[in-house]
């Protein structure tokens, strides 16, 4: 269903609501953000959007990983928001903005919700890095259910879960040539390319001794189920990288710098992994979905076969696969720790330890149910 009208437009002018995990309070139009020339930024922006109107006001919004996101008002009303990567020396491929705003452009006029994309700057002496403008869209993300409490009232929850898992059928419908996307990645053999790799991260910053990776990564390799067409995956597909409004939908689905082509069932049960079991208790979050009712992981996997058509009869493997790659990926976060390469300050490192744990943990058990044994 076609949304999009040409760009770049005027963003619908919304109430002042954060697009990532809180509301923002507004600011000063003296108020300099970091990261932005300010000056630059708005002239630039001003040759590219017409209805921009100065002054504005800037406002820092919260999530959105390290990234540094901003909620902007124009003295016209205008609400959009800006986002560019952290400050400091970044990997080559972190932080990809220019494939952000691209996902989103060639998303824009499908059926999957979105921000509205309105300008890319690729030009880094604009403010010393990519960065792009989006349409800011009214709702909130959310990352534990204290939030989903808050904002979603129960008696919406059980088909604000079922719109969420609806999103990401939708998303994987999409053929990526038919929207322009048949290059942004290798789409054949994914799950065994992140095998190999998270396993090559495993051996190169392992911070303690467990058998267990070791051989779950020798057992899945063995294991992965033949691939169906490659499709767009969003790779960290959960409500924390959602716009939820209050109404019970999902408004925008954002965070998309990892996206890429490959196995539609690996994102599935990422999210379904995120999702959790009623009832599941972890020292770590209290998940979303833990709000009274929203349904069931079950449910959700029910939803999205009906939808999609699609065999889930190997979805334990994935489940699995998810969560061995969680362990693989919490413990290389440690060893940056470990090694003074981010600083520990107010960080739970026992938490994080209990994380990779509670990971392999469910990994295990997802294995145990189509023949993996535990030493």
């Amino acid at each position: 269903m076609a949304r999009g009208p040409a760009l770049p437009t005027a963003p619908e002018k919304v109430k002042m609501r954060s697009t990532m995990s809180q509301d923002p309070s507004p600011t000063s139009p003296a108020f300099a953000p970091v990261g932005v020339d300010v000056e630059a930024v708005l002239a630039w922006l001003g040759e590219r959007c017409a209805w921009l109107r100065a002054p504005v006001t800037w406002a820092k919004l919260a999530g959105g990983h390290s990234n540094l996101t901003y909620r902007v008002l124009d003295s016209a009303g205008n609400a959009f928001v800006l986002r560019r990567p952290p400050l400091g020396e970044l990997l080559p491929s972190a932080h990809d903005m220019a494939r952000e705003f691209n996902v989103m452009s060639a998303l824009w006029p499908t059926a999957v919700p979105v921000p509205q994309p309105l300008a890319l700057c690729e030009d880094k002496a604009v403010t010393g890095a990519i960065f792009y403008a989006m349409g800011a869209v009214e709702g909130r993300s959310l990352y534990n259910a204290e939030e989903a409490e808050a904002h979603v009232p129960e008696q919406l929850r059980r088909q604000h879960g079922f719109h969420f898992i609806d999103v990401l059928a939708d998303l994987h419908a999409i053929d990526p040539q038919a929207v322009g996307l048949g290059d942004l990645g290798r789409a054949e053999a994914y799950v065994a390319r992140q095998l190999k790799r998270w396993k090559a991260s495993w051996d190169a910053s392992r911070t303690c001794d467990l058998p267990d990776v070791e051989r779950m990564h020798a057992y899945l390799s063995d294991r992965v189920p033949e691939q169906g067409p490659g499709r767009i995956v969003h790779g960290d597909y959960g409500l924390h990288n959602t716009i939820s409004d209050a109404g019970g939908r999902i408004a925008a689905v954002v965070d998309w710098e990892i996206s890429t082509l490959g196995d539609p069932l690996a994102d599935l049960a990422y999210a379904i992994n995120g999702w959790g079991k009623r009832g599941e208790v972890s020292r770590r979050l209290v998940k979303p979905s833990m709000a009274p009712g929203y349904p069931t992981d079950d449910e959700l996997l029910e939803r999205y076969a009906e939808r999609t058509g699609m065999d889930l009869r190997d979805i334990d493997f994935y489940v699995a696969f998810n969560h061995w790659k969680t362990t693989c990926i919490i413990d290389g976060v440690l060893a940056r720790y470990h090694h003074g390469q981010k600083s520990v300050e107010g960080v739970d490192i026992v938490g994080l330890e209990f994380g990779r744990d509670e990971a392999l943990d469910k990994a295990v058990a997802a294995a145990e149910r189509f023949g993996y044994r535990r030493l």
